[in-house]
């Protein structure tokens, strides 16, 4: 396929979406769902690596960034870059947070919140559901 017909990631189609995730990925990744606390198979991950979107495998977090932040979700205090996710404001909950979403193909990932640790002072609660993990 030449690079003028390829379809990105952001265009697949719902049914696309539906037929390249688990049913749990799904849910979380494009309807915006949860995975429940402490069941993610990356919350207590120590293996070193980059954690990468699993709907389109762009890079989004380093483990030199993870730490424990006792809440269930793998916790990151910055991105692998700037450019590596996006932010939007999520009003459900009757409370606005900050959601997460993969740069490149928009897949939900989490939210962020500002009581993380140093330098950053954030902490990006991420679903272990929309990651996959490139061992180094």
């Amino acid at each position: 396929m030449s690079d003028k017909t390829e379809k990105s990631e952001a265009e697949k189609s719902d049914h696309e979406w539906q037929g390249s995730l688990s049913a749990e990925q799904y849910q979380v990744m494009r309807q915006h769902g949860t995975e429940r606390p402490f069941s993610g198979k990356y919350a207590d991950c120590k293996t070193k690596g980059t954690y990468v979107c699993a709907g389109c495998g762009a890079d989004l977090f380093s483990s030199e960034t993870k730490f424990d932040s006792g809440t269930g979700w793998p916790s990151y205090f910055q991105a692998v870059n700037e450019n590596a996710v996006e932010e939007t404001t999520d009003n459900t909950l009757g409370m606005a947070r900050v959601e997460v979403h993969c740069n490149k193909c928009k897949s939900h990932l989490g939210h962020v919140f500002p009581d993380g640790p140093q330098p950053t002072r954030l902490r990006y609660c991420i679903n272990s559901v929309c990651l996959d993990l490139k061992e180094s």
